[in-house]
């Protein structure tokens, strides 16, 4: 039986975002922390185009959905890892080596959940943070630090921020999966123009664009979460006095 060599393809894209991802943790060893950063944003790159380009090609099949999950594992979950416990996680002691360690397994966590609730999920948004927008957060702010220093005597803020989106890989708090948007309901004038001018944004400050872009969709599936949350309770309160 023969073997449709386009199926090669995708899976070279995820094999190229695991290597950048050992990569990433070598050169973290060696203390070249910023260069350690940009080869995990890289990955994010590949990882995003290995789905593309399989269905584009109509090579997607369950090896490569497996695949893409284990090289995340790697790419997304252990390397910012590492690169964080390296930077700064080894000068706070266990605490270092907690928040490393969940970050991993919570990411872990989130791909599989994500692989066992695929078909009944919602379409349009993804059911906890996903682990490459955790690790470009985790490593964007690094980057700052490396870069203006903004917590040379606060540290630990970093780990709390990267304990706190680890967290968020488990939460049920939903995050909009702009690759599963409805095309219909999409304005794709103003949809060009806002991303022009993300574009721009990155292309003039590219270390400071991409950690505003990544804490902004944090912060906003947060809000979100935050706004139906009272939403719900008002509501209830109401309907419980009326009673």
């Amino acid at each position: 039986m023969k073997i449709n060599p386009l199926y090669i393809l995708p899976n070279l894209f995820t094999g190229a975002s695991v290597y950048l991802g050992i990569l990433s943790m070598a050169y973290a060893f060696k203390g070249r922390f910023e260069l350690a950063c940009w080869l995990i944003m890289l990955a994010m790159i590949f990882d995003g185009l290995d789905g593309r380009v399989a269905r584009l090609t109509g090579t997607t099949s369950k090896f490569g959905i497996e695949f893409d999950s284990l090289a995340d594992v790697v790419a997304f979950g252990v390397a910012p890892a590492m690169v964080l416990y390296f930077y700064l996680g080894q000068y706070f002691g266990k605490f270092g080596i907690m928040v490393s360690g969940l970050y991993v397994v919570f990411g872990a966590i989130r791909l599989a959940r994500f692989n066992v609730s695929t078909s009944n999920a919602e379409p349009n948004v993804f059911i906890g943070l996903p682990i490459p927008s955790a690790a470009v957060f985790v490593v964007s702010w690094i980057l700052m630090q490396i870069n203006y220093s903004m917590f040379d005597r606060f540290g630990y803020v970093i780990l709390a921020m990267t304990l706190g989106v680890a967290i968020l890989m488990v939460s049920n708090v939903r995050y909009p999966s702009f690759k599963k948007m409805d095309k219909s309901e999409v304005n794709f004038k103003k949809a060009i123009v806002l991303l022009m001018m993300l574009l721009a944004l990155v292309y003039l400050y590219p270390m400071e664009g991409i950690t505003i872009l990544i804490t902004s969709y944090i912060l906003f599936g947060l809000g979100r979460a935050l706004y139906f949350f009272f939403k719900f309770k008002i509501r209830h309160h109401g309907d419980g006095t009326a009673s």
